[in-house]
């Protein structure tokens, strides 16, 4: 076992884990391209892939603020990933699209994010993974 997450309760072993894949799927992407994006770029790519969310939506439906949102929009838009346009009959909203390149980069990071799940099967075992992945997409009632 690593000795790191010997003394954590659930939460903060979860919390460990999820940030240890994040960095690596992080660090993969970034040693891999020439398009640095951060996991909150990802983020809310995911949200927008094969989608034409608005903005106000999908700054409903991530974990960061609404100004940073709009922040991290506007590099998306700039490093020519996602495009803005205007919503048929609504002035106010705006609608997301991601770009040819925006979902290159976002299904080839799918690949890595693959890579590193089948990494994971091999060293904890595919049937350990398996019921991991059943346990988190269980209704846990909270």
């Amino acid at each position: 076992m690593d000795s790191k997450f010997q003394n954590l309760d659930f939460i903060d072993s979860l919390s460990e884990r999820h940030q240890q894949l994040r960095k690596i799927t992080e660090q993969l992407w970034n040693d891999s391209s020439e398009i640095y994006l951060s996991n909150s770029e990802w983020f809310i790519m995911a949200r927008i892939y094969r989608q034409n969310p608005t903005i106000a939506y999908v700054s409903k439906n991530v974990d960061i603020s609404r100004q940073a949102t709009h922040k991290f929009i506007k590099q998306l838009e700039k490093k020519g990933l996602l495009e803005i346009s205007n919503v048929e009959h609504n002035k106010k909203d705006k609608c997301l699209r991601l770009t040819k390149l925006g979902e290159e980069c976002y299904e080839k990071n799918e690949a890595l994010k693959a890579n590193i799940e089948k990494q994971l099967a091999d060293k904890i075992g595919s049937e350990n993974l398996t019921v991991l992945k059943k346990i988190l997409k269980m209704d846990w009632g909270l």
